[in-house]
């Protein structure tokens, strides 16, 4: 990717002090220890990218650029100007070498602290990193076989076949009674656990299906050794489908509403997805569900319309699915899912993930536009109010409205006349949220968006950051201003603080990266007597109130930004969770993109930071 290109220059003074401090010590470049005080992106970085590592600490003088066998010096430069983390305290000061552009594989080396991790320089640096955290929903297929051929050591039997899923007493219907089933197999295991959520399924669709519109062309060539990498649909798509079938089996084909959740009465224990066999419920349905439904449908309606010879009649079932949804939500606007008063109505209880949500004024805000955009329908449009307030919240699963404005963004070309008077107030959305992420960024102690405030280290922080990065790049997408290219900065900025350049020093995405989650909170990988965990898979990660919420020993701090514990008794610091990967995804698979699209970004090389 090509960024803004800086103007640091080889300081001559800092090379005889280097030179003088390695003489004086009588320390050699090989006899420097491996330093965790030195934070970067342990992946790497793009060769005319931005690239920077933050040591914490109070570090001073010249920095090194080495080979990885710590031979050959290829760069030298001064340390910046110390910096004080505003939520901590503690002081970073930052090795700027962004004029360096040669591939190979180099550390970091500051005397008197040690070396930094292993990272490369090259094009398609992170494409391993989209490519991994896509196959991570391939590890989290529910109702099928994973074979070595395909998982690796981390192959499985099936688990929760759920073709004869129980129809909860809230759930019950004249056509669907008491105690009798239906067949609802596919989906992904959620998160740690072994159940199947609508509404974050909702918002982890909606984000891959919506990095398949910005960016058709590059991810139509990603290869994920799937069973289906063969056919004739992108690897994308072909994983969504697992999911999109399994989402369709959950409307009640007699009136459209949509189950909330197909799940336990309680969590399994730590057992492998084959041994967990528990019986299982659809329950009541609900608003915040049918209507991510319906968004969901409409938008993979319009999508496969182009596969039709692959997949025939799907596009046609989805839009109809999503059709029929939103009838059920207009006819019960104000049925929303109340786990606690089901509970004391009917039996059993159930006590699995919750996912409610009160408020459905942005769900009806994300279902009516994807219909609109789909169907071309002004209806769905005039129905609800898209711009109730000045808020452009960042999204996450009870808060979708900005998904509405992505995609009236991305759709500009192909909305009625009614959409496209309010382009410019989406575009003024969009761009104002932008500003409002990258202003300060650079004065922060990490140089990153993420973590300006304690605010941001919230369960699942990791969505935060990459969210974040998404927004950045639809601002990215939408200008030709001289000074988009921070957009862009930032972004990557982000990612790079997903693999390592944060206040704990891990890469959050296991098997990538150094110092990665050895302990998830997630069954498969704590109970398949395997070392390593399933790869691929987001860590929530650092959360502030994490130790009140799951009460796991070891959390050390109670620092915003350092509540971390890579333990697998830690769901609140360090679980995985579709939505979460979805985001990871879309970051990482987009900045391949921009990256390979020279035109796009060689125009903008000259922008200073």
């Amino acid at each position: 990717m090509t960024l803004p290109q800086y103007s640091l220059k080889t300081n001559r003074i800092a090379i005889v002090l280097l030179i003088l401090l390695l003489a004086v010590g009588n320390v050699s470049a090989q006899e420097q220890a491996l330093s965790e005080a030195i934070r970067l992106n342990q992946i790497g970085f793009y060769p005319n990218a931005g690239k920077i590592a933050v040591i914490v600490g109070t570090a001073q003088g010249p920095f090194q650029l080495m080979t990885s066998d710590l031979k050959k010096v290829v760069f030298t430069g001064t340390l910046g100007q110390p910096r004080q983390n505003a939520i901590s305290g503690k002081t970073t000061c930052t090795a700027d070498f962004s004029t360096f552009a040669k591939t190979g594989t180099y550390v970091i080396v500051v005397p008197g602290v040690g070396h930094s991790y292993p990272f490369a320089i090259r094009p398609d640096v992170h494409k391993d990193v989209a490519i991994g955290a896509l196959k991570g929903f391939y590890y989290q297929r529910v109702s099928t076989d994973l074979p070595a051929k395909f998982a690796g050591k981390w192959a499985r039997p099936a688990g929760h076949p759920d073709n004869h899923v129980l129809i909860h007493p809230s759930a019950a219907s004249v056509s669907r009674p008491i105690g009798t089933s239906i067949s609802s197999p596919r989906g992904w295991y959620d998160a740690g656990d072994y159940n199947k959520y609508i509404v974050n399924s909702g918002i982890t669709m909606g984000t891959l299906l919506s990095l398949y519109e910005d960016f058709p062309e590059y991810t139509k060539s990603l290869t994920v050794n799937i069973p289906e990498s063969q056919n004739k649909l992108p690897d994308l798509l072909d994983e969504a489908l697992w999911n999109l079938r399994w989402m369709l089996t959950m409307q009640d084909p007699a009136d459209g509403g949509v189950y909330h959740k197909l799940t336990n009465a309680r969590f399994d224990g730590m057992v492998m997805p084959d041994k967990a066999i528990k019986e299982r419920y659809v329950v009541q349905k609900g608003m915040t569900a049918t209507l991510d439904f319906a968004a969901v449908m409409a938008q993979a309606g319009r999508i496969l319309k182009a596969y039709d010879r692959e997949v025939p009649g799907l596009s046609d079932s989805c839009v109809s699915a999503a059709v029929k949804a939103w009838g059920w939500a207009k006819a019960n606007p104000t049925l929303a899912y109340n786990q606690t008063d089901m509970n004391t109505k009917f039996d059993p209880d159930v006590v699995t993930g919750g996912y409610e949500d009160r408020d459905a004024s942005d769900e009806w805000i994300w279902a009516a536009t994807e219909l609109y955009v789909t169907t071309k329908d002004d209806t769905y449009y005039t129905t609800v109010n898209l711009f109730p307030d000045d808020q452009t919240p960042l999204p996450s699963w009870p808060k979708v409205r900005t998904l509405a404005y992505y995609t009236l963004a991305r759709s500009a070309k192909n909305l009625t006349p009614i959409g496209k008077k309010d382009l410019p107030r989406v575009k003024q959305h969009l761009i104002s949220m932008a500003d409002s992420l990258i202003q300060g960024a650079d004065k922060q102690a990490f140089q990153t968006v993420m973590g300006k405030s304690a605010r941001d280290f919230i369960w699942g922080s990791s969505a935060e950051a990459a969210n974040q990065g998404i927004a950045l790049l639809q601002a990215y997408r939408l200008t030709d201003a001289p000074n988009r290219t921070q957009y862009l900065h930032y972004a990557l900025a982000n990612l790079d603080y997903l693999l390592g350049r944060n206040a704990v020093g891990y890469s959050f995405l296991t098997g990538f990266g150094s110092k990665t989650p050895m302990h998830p909170h997630h069954r498969p990988s704590v109970a398949d007597g395997i070392l390593d965990p399933v790869p691929g898979l987001l860590s929530g990660g650092t959360n502030a109130n994490a130790a009140k919420q799951d009460k796991c020993e070891g959390y050390t701090t109670t620092l915003a930004d350092e509540v971390y514990n890579d333990k697998d008794c830690s769901y609140a610091s360090n679980e995985i969770a579709i939505n979460w990967n979805a985001s990871m995804v879309y970051l990482a698979t987009a900045l391949e993109a921009l990256q390979k699209d020279q035109k796009a970004t060689l125009s903008q090389s000259k922008t200073s930071r």
